[in-house]
């Protein structure tokens, strides 16, 4: 079985870290249905505290991604800037 990609991961560990909290607060607590927004700050700063304690692993996972694609990308980038190079100098090996 494919593992998931890490950026899908975070992301809807993330959502879930907010919305969950937001769920709560909207359903358990009356005041914060009149109060929406309140809610949503209280959710967003609940969410950030959860992802920042439990959603630490996901992150690395995701960033070790990132780096490798950007790698990735540079090193190709690299190698057609220097066919370029060579090929404006008028080097014989092109």
């Amino acid at each position: 079985m494919k593992k998931p990609a890490p950026f899908l991961v975070y992301t809807v560990l993330r959502l879930l870290a907010f919305l969950l909290p937001l769920a709560i607060l909207w359903f358990f607590f009356p005041i914060f249905r009149e109060f929406w927004w309140l809610a949503a700050i209280f959710a967003a700063l609940i969410g950030f505290s959860i992802s920042l304690l439990f959603l630490r692993a996901p992150l690395t996972d995701a960033s070790t991604r990132l780096a490798e694609r950007r790698a990735g990308r540079t090193s190709s980038s690299q190698a057609d800037a220097e066919a370029e190079d060579d090929a404006i100098d008028g080097d014989p090996r092109v």
